[in-house]
């Protein structure tokens, strides 16, 4: 259920209006994930089955622990299509959820899944710096891949430390750590380069999309530029977090080499006409995702600097209500 307030998708935006947003980066964003919302889950390999369910609840396991599943109430911040707290809610971690995102289109998407798995969720349209509930209201806050898309992280923070209940907390995964974006750029723009020129041979020319869409994936690639404002490091990200009130606050990195293999394994399945990518290349690339990250986790954060790694974690607590003397 959403509010009758809130606005309407935008999924195809004028012109003027893209030109607008190169601007004002919540337009753009707006925009962008109007744009992207029926696509999303397909684009980013998110299903509501045991691989993400298991993928989220490992990553929360990570950062903040099991001891306080499951929580009663919980907001994803930025939720997109809900794909982080519908598989938590699918994986025991929460009881009752809300979505949140700047994007109609996202919290119609995310609220469509929610639906169809028959889970409890309501949704808002929602500004990071100006969340629409009382304070007080949850026992938990989460956001996944959404801080690097916020003007004003620290106010955000400030805001979900308001809405949070005293000794409740948030998680935030899936924000791109400086030197990780750099190289996983690097190679997601040289992985479309060479997919696209490959792709005009005539031997390939099977596998290449047509025209028509790698030019709208192009568009679409230049506006992800506008939307992505930040990147962090773990320790800036960590005295921000400190700085807007938090309490207990850790961030903990993951995924090197598995973000060197991921990347352009994900920019070759945007290149290629999607009937090219059968379950056999969906397992090989998931399962060698899947041991590149446990290398990462058993082996190389043990001896590589955190600031390495491609995505960053943080989790803190709002501090509790002050007792009676």
């Amino acid at each position: 259920m959403t509010d009758a307030t809130d606005p309407a998708p935008n999924p195809h935006a004028t012109a003027e209006q893209v030109q607008a947003a190169y601007a004002d980066p919540k337009l753009a964003n707006v925009l962008y994930h109007d744009w992207e919302a029926g696509t999303y889950d397909e684009k980013w390999s998110i299903s509501y089955d045991e691989r993400c369910i298991s993928y989220a609840t490992d990553v929360f396991r990570t950062v903040a622990g099991d001891a306080d599943w499951p929580y009663p109430t919980a907001m994803e911040l930025g939720s997109g299509t809900g794909f982080f707290l519908l598989n938590l809610m699918q994986g025991g971690v929460i009881k009752r959820g809300s979505v949140t995102d700047l994007s109609p289109g996202m919290v119609q998407a995310a609220l469509r899944n929610a639906a169809n798995l028959g889970l409890d969720v309501d949704g808002r349209v929602a500004d990071a710096e100006r969340i629409p509930y009382p304070d007080d209201s949850f026992d938990l806050v989460i956001g996944h891949a959404v801080l690097h898309h916020i003007p004003d992280v620290r106010a955000a923070f400030r805001e979900v430390l308001r809405v949070l209940k005293p000794g409740g907390r948030f998680v935030f995964a899936g924000e791109p750590t400086r030197i990780g974006d750099f190289y996983a750029r690097k190679l997601g723009q040289f992985t479309w380069w060479l997919t696209t020129n490959l792709t005009r041979l005539p031997a390939l020319r099977s596998w290449r999309r047509p025209q028509e869409e790698l030019d709208e994936s192009s568009r679409a690639a230049a506006l992800e530029a506008v939307v992505d404002l930040h990147t962090f490091d773990p320790s800036e990200l960590e005295r921000t977090a400190l700085g807007a009130g938090a309490v207990d606050v850790e961030a903990v990195t993951e995924e090197f080499t598995a973000a060197l293999l991921g990347w352009p394994i994900r920019t070759v399945e945007a290149a290629v006409p999607q009937e090219k990518l059968t379950l056999r290349w969906r397992l090989f690339a998931y399962r060698a995702w899947l041991r590149l990250s446990a290398v990462d986790r058993k082996l190389l954060a043990r001896v590589l600097p955190r600031e390495l790694f491609y995505n960053v974690m943080i989790t803190g607590v709002k501090p509790p209500a002050p007792t009676e003397p």
